[in-house]
Protein backbone atom coordinates (compact mmCIF):
# COMPACT_ATOMS: atom_id res chain seq x y z
CA UNK A 1 0.00 0.00 0.00
CA UNK A 2 1.25 3.21 -0.72
CA UNK A 3 0.89 5.72 2.13
CA UNK A 4 1.83 8.84 0.22
CA UNK A 5 4.33 9.75 2.73
CA UNK A 6 7.15 10.29 0.49
CA UNK A 7 8.44 13.80 0.36
CA UNK A 8 6.90 14.59 4.06
CA UNK A 9 8.78 15.68 6.93
CA UNK A 10 8.01 14.82 10.54
CA UNK A 11 9.70 15.10 14.07
CA UNK A 12 9.64 12.17 16.45
CA UNK A 13 10.35 12.76 19.79
CA UNK A 14 11.90 10.27 21.72
CA UNK A 15 13.11 9.23 17.89
CA UNK A 16 16.55 7.58 19.18
CA UNK A 17 15.53 4.30 20.58
CA UNK A 18 12.36 1.94 21.02
CA UNK A 19 9.35 2.56 19.27
CA UNK A 20 10.11 6.26 17.98
CA UNK A 21 13.37 4.64 16.39
CA UNK A 22 11.34 2.29 14.58
CA UNK A 23 8.32 5.16 13.90
CA UNK A 24 11.63 6.70 12.00
CA UNK A 25 13.05 3.52 9.94
CA UNK A 26 9.59 2.90 8.67
CA UNK A 27 9.20 6.86 7.65
CA UNK A 28 12.38 6.58 6.03
CA UNK A 29 11.48 3.63 4.40
CA UNK A 30 8.44 5.05 3.08
CA UNK A 31 10.66 8.16 1.66
CA UNK A 32 9.42 10.70 4.80
CA UNK A 33 12.79 12.96 6.08
CA UNK A 34 12.94 12.71 9.63
CA UNK A 35 14.07 15.09 12.62
CA UNK A 36 14.91 12.84 15.53
CA UNK A 37 14.71 14.05 18.90
CA UNK A 38 16.30 12.88 22.49
CA UNK A 39 17.75 13.50 25.01
CA UNK A 40 21.06 12.21 24.62
CA UNK A 41 22.54 13.29 21.48
CA UNK A 42 25.39 9.84 21.12
CA UNK A 43 22.19 7.78 20.64
CA UNK A 44 20.55 10.30 18.10
CA UNK A 45 24.06 10.00 15.80
CA UNK A 46 23.86 6.16 16.28
CA UNK A 47 20.22 6.37 14.77
CA UNK A 48 20.67 8.98 12.69
CA UNK A 49 23.82 7.10 10.87
CA UNK A 50 21.73 4.00 10.72
CA UNK A 51 18.64 5.43 8.80
CA UNK A 52 20.93 7.39 6.38
CA UNK A 53 23.25 4.05 5.72
CA UNK A 54 19.43 2.82 4.97
CA UNK A 55 17.04 5.29 3.37
CA UNK A 56 18.01 7.95 0.90
CA UNK A 57 15.93 10.67 3.04
CA UNK A 58 17.18 13.76 5.11
CA UNK A 59 17.75 13.15 9.06
CA UNK A 60 18.48 15.91 11.33
CA UNK A 61 18.94 15.05 14.93
CA UNK A 62 18.30 17.50 18.09
CA UNK A 63 19.43 16.34 21.90
CA UNK A 64 16.70 18.34 23.45
CA UNK A 65 15.30 17.96 26.83
CA UNK A 66 11.38 18.14 26.05
CA UNK A 67 10.69 18.75 29.91
CA UNK A 68 12.30 22.07 29.92
CA UNK A 69 10.32 25.02 27.95
CA UNK A 70 13.30 26.94 26.76
CA UNK A 71 14.66 23.62 24.54
CA UNK A 72 11.04 22.72 23.65
CA UNK A 73 10.81 25.85 21.90
CA UNK A 74 14.07 25.73 20.43
CA UNK A 75 13.11 22.47 19.02
CA UNK A 76 9.71 23.76 17.44
CA UNK A 77 11.51 26.63 15.96
CA UNK A 78 14.66 23.99 14.42
CA UNK A 79 11.48 22.63 12.89
CA UNK A 80 9.23 24.79 11.61
CA UNK A 81 7.52 23.19 8.56
CA UNK A 82 7.16 19.55 9.67
CA UNK A 83 4.16 18.01 7.96
CA UNK A 84 4.11 15.24 10.75
CA UNK A 85 4.25 15.26 14.85
CA UNK A 86 5.03 12.05 17.00
CA UNK A 87 5.16 12.74 20.23
CA UNK A 88 6.77 9.91 22.00
CA UNK A 89 9.13 10.80 24.39
CA UNK A 90 8.79 10.31 27.76
CA UNK A 91 9.27 7.29 30.75
CA UNK A 92 6.75 7.95 33.77
CA UNK A 93 8.61 5.59 36.58
CA UNK A 94 6.11 2.82 38.20
CA UNK A 95 5.22 3.31 41.96
CA UNK A 96 2.05 2.80 43.76
CA UNK A 97 0.75 6.01 45.37
CA UNK A 98 2.73 6.11 48.56
CA UNK A 99 5.99 5.54 46.32
CA UNK A 100 5.36 8.41 44.62
CA UNK A 101 5.49 11.84 46.42
CA UNK A 102 4.69 15.19 44.88
CA UNK A 103 8.36 15.92 43.45
CA UNK A 104 8.59 12.62 41.80
CA UNK A 105 4.72 13.03 40.66
CA UNK A 106 5.51 16.53 38.96
CA UNK A 107 8.50 15.62 37.21
CA UNK A 108 7.26 12.15 35.92
CA UNK A 109 4.61 14.69 34.27
CA UNK A 110 6.89 17.10 33.46
CA UNK A 111 8.13 15.26 30.30
CA UNK A 112 5.54 13.26 29.29
CA UNK A 113 2.43 14.75 29.97
CA UNK A 114 3.77 18.71 30.01
CA UNK A 115 6.01 17.87 26.64
CA UNK A 116 3.22 16.30 24.16
CA UNK A 117 0.64 19.16 25.12
CA UNK A 118 3.74 22.04 25.15
CA UNK A 119 5.03 20.80 22.00
CA UNK A 120 1.54 20.08 20.01
CA UNK A 121 0.54 23.50 21.40
CA UNK A 122 3.49 25.12 19.12
CA UNK A 123 2.94 22.82 16.49
CA UNK A 124 -0.49 22.80 15.88
CA UNK A 125 -0.61 26.89 15.73
CA UNK A 126 1.77 26.31 12.67
CA UNK A 127 -0.47 23.46 10.97
CA UNK A 128 -3.19 25.32 11.47
CA UNK A 129 -2.31 28.19 9.33
CA UNK A 130 -0.72 26.09 6.97
CA UNK A 131 -3.84 24.16 6.70
CA UNK A 132 -2.59 20.96 6.93
CA UNK A 133 -0.91 18.69 9.43
CA UNK A 134 -1.09 15.22 11.80
CA UNK A 135 0.15 14.70 15.46
CA UNK A 136 -0.08 11.42 16.68
CA UNK A 137 0.68 10.87 20.30
CA UNK A 138 2.09 7.46 21.39
CA UNK A 139 0.77 7.06 24.65
CA UNK A 140 0.42 3.25 26.68
CA UNK A 141 -1.68 0.91 27.79
CA UNK A 142 -2.41 2.13 31.08
CA UNK A 143 -5.27 4.12 30.01
CA UNK A 144 -7.68 1.63 29.32
CA UNK A 145 -5.63 -1.16 32.21
CA UNK A 146 -4.94 1.28 35.16
CA UNK A 147 -2.24 -0.31 37.89
CA UNK A 148 -1.96 0.67 40.85
CA UNK A 149 1.66 0.38 40.58
CA UNK A 150 1.85 2.71 37.87
CA UNK A 151 -0.21 5.33 39.21
CA UNK A 152 1.78 8.43 37.68
CA UNK A 153 1.41 6.73 34.37
CA UNK A 154 -1.78 5.68 34.31
CA UNK A 155 -3.52 9.32 35.06
CA UNK A 156 -0.95 10.83 32.44
CA UNK A 157 -2.00 8.59 29.64
CA UNK A 158 -5.76 9.05 30.49
CA UNK A 159 -5.08 12.87 30.17
CA UNK A 160 -3.15 12.87 27.25
CA UNK A 161 -6.33 10.41 25.69
CA UNK A 162 -8.52 12.44 26.47
CA UNK A 163 -6.55 15.69 24.73
CA UNK A 164 -6.36 13.53 21.47
CA UNK A 165 -10.28 13.20 21.27
CA UNK A 166 -10.56 17.10 22.45
CA UNK A 167 -8.22 17.94 19.89
CA UNK A 168 -8.99 15.84 17.38
CA UNK A 169 -12.70 16.98 17.07
CA UNK A 170 -11.75 20.87 16.80
CA UNK A 171 -8.67 19.97 14.36
CA UNK A 172 -10.45 18.83 11.29
CA UNK A 173 -12.20 22.75 10.76
CA UNK A 174 -8.59 23.99 9.98
CA UNK A 175 -7.01 20.61 8.18
CA UNK A 176 -5.40 19.27 10.77
CA UNK A 177 -5.78 15.37 12.47
CA UNK A 178 -5.20 14.52 15.62
CA UNK A 179 -4.55 10.29 16.55
CA UNK A 180 -3.72 9.00 19.85
CA UNK A 181 -1.99 5.47 19.45
CA UNK A 182 -2.19 3.02 23.14
CA UNK A 183 0.69 0.64 22.52
CA UNK A 184 0.45 -2.23 25.14
CA UNK A 185 3.34 -4.47 25.83
CA UNK A 186 5.95 -3.85 23.53
CA UNK A 187 9.84 -5.31 23.85
CA UNK A 188 11.92 -1.81 24.45
CA UNK A 189 14.40 -0.66 26.26
CA UNK A 190 11.78 0.75 28.58
CA UNK A 191 9.73 -2.23 28.78
CA UNK A 192 12.54 -4.51 30.29
CA UNK A 193 13.73 -1.57 32.95
CA UNK A 194 10.34 -1.62 34.29
CA UNK A 195 9.96 -4.96 34.21
CA UNK A 196 13.49 -5.09 36.74
CA UNK A 197 11.56 -2.53 38.78
CA UNK A 198 9.26 -5.25 39.59
CA UNK A 199 11.48 -7.90 39.89
CA UNK A 200 13.74 -5.68 42.35
CA UNK A 201 10.39 -5.37 44.42
CA UNK A 202 9.11 -8.72 44.48
CA UNK A 203 12.22 -10.83 44.28
CA UNK A 204 15.08 -8.66 45.48
CA UNK A 205 16.63 -9.40 41.77
CA UNK A 206 15.96 -6.97 38.68
CA UNK A 207 17.84 -9.68 36.79
CA UNK A 208 14.98 -11.89 36.65
CA UNK A 209 12.49 -9.57 34.81
CA UNK A 210 11.26 -11.72 32.26
CA UNK A 211 9.22 -13.88 35.23
CA UNK A 212 7.61 -11.03 35.71
CA UNK A 213 5.91 -10.59 32.60
CA UNK A 214 2.72 -11.37 32.36
CA UNK A 215 0.67 -13.86 29.84
CA UNK A 216 0.78 -11.87 26.56
CA UNK A 217 -1.16 -12.39 23.47
CA UNK A 218 0.66 -14.71 21.57
CA UNK A 219 2.68 -15.36 23.91
CA UNK A 220 4.92 -12.38 23.47
CA UNK A 221 5.61 -8.74 23.67
CA UNK A 222 4.58 -6.57 20.70
CA UNK A 223 7.77 -5.38 18.47
CA UNK A 224 8.31 -1.90 18.10
CA UNK A 225 7.97 -2.01 14.07
CA UNK A 226 4.19 -3.38 14.69
CA UNK A 227 3.41 -0.21 16.83
CA UNK A 228 5.66 1.76 14.23
CA UNK A 229 3.05 0.93 11.09
CA UNK A 230 0.67 1.71 13.05
CA UNK A 231 1.78 4.94 13.34
CA UNK A 232 2.75 5.14 9.54
CA UNK A 233 -1.11 4.36 8.47
CA UNK A 234 -2.32 6.92 10.54
CA UNK A 235 0.28 9.73 9.74
CA UNK A 236 -0.91 9.23 6.26
CA UNK A 237 -2.52 9.40 3.52
CA UNK A 238 -4.57 6.23 3.74
CA UNK A 239 -5.93 7.30 7.24
CA UNK A 240 -7.24 11.06 5.69
CA UNK A 241 -10.87 10.90 7.89
CA UNK A 242 -9.04 9.92 10.94
CA UNK A 243 -9.21 12.18 13.98
CA UNK A 244 -10.28 12.83 17.39
CA UNK A 245 -9.17 8.76 17.91
CA UNK A 246 -7.21 6.60 20.27
CA UNK A 247 -6.07 3.61 19.02
CA UNK A 248 -4.78 0.29 21.03
CA UNK A 249 -2.39 -2.45 20.23
CA UNK A 250 -2.60 -4.39 23.05
CA UNK A 251 -3.73 -7.85 21.26
CA UNK A 252 -7.03 -7.45 22.90
CA UNK A 253 -5.47 -6.98 26.47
Amino acid sequence: MELGLNGKTALITGGSKGIGLAVAEVFANEGCHVHLAARTGADLTAAADAIRGAHNVRVETHATDLSVTAELQALAAACPDIDILVNNAGAIPRGTLAEMDDQTLRTSWELKLFGYINLSRIVYAAMVERGSGVIINVIGGAAENPRHDYIAGTMANVALSNFCKALGKESTKHGVRVVGIHPGLTKTERMISQHEYVAGHEFGDPSRWEETLPPAPFSRPAEPVEVAYMVAFYASERASYTSGTVVSISGGV
